[in-house]
């Protein structure tokens, strides 16, 4: 059974940095990793995806220049490196495995598996 957990999240002032986890379990074949965040009052949106197998990366015009994404395949955990934090990023962090590479998207749709999600809040 997959399984993905995520730790890292808290309270941050604005312009600081948090690096989320996801730790994935239970999948040995490629698949790609999706962040997404949920702001109350919002829908979810995609922020950045990495594939295993060759690395490719994607990041959504909200976060791009300010969060990294990466993996370690030794502890099959993926990183999100969030940098100058705004107010505007505060919202429930959750990463997601897509197990199709083939077709790689931040479609909610398209990722079957989802971890518990993990709070950022970013204070001004």
């Amino acid at each position: 059974e997959v399984q993905l957990v995520e730790s890292g999240g808290g309270l941050v002032q604005a312009g600081g940095s948090l690096r989320l986890s996801c730790a994935v379990s239970g999948s040995t074949d490629d698949y790609a990793i999706g962040w997404f965040r949920q702001a109350p009052g919002l829908g979810r949106e995609g922020i950045a995806l990495i594939v295993r197998g060759d690395s490719s990366k994607y990041y959504a015009d909200s976060v791009k220049g300010r969060f990294t994404v990466s993996a370690d395949s030794a502890v099959n955990t993926v990183y999100l490196q969030m940098n100058s934090l705004k107010p505007e990023d505060t919202a429930v962090y959750f990463c997601a495995l897509d197990p199709d590479t083939v077709v790689i998207s931040l479609k909610e749709y398209e990722y079957e598996y989802w971890g518990q999600g993990t709070q950022v809040t970013v204070s001004p």
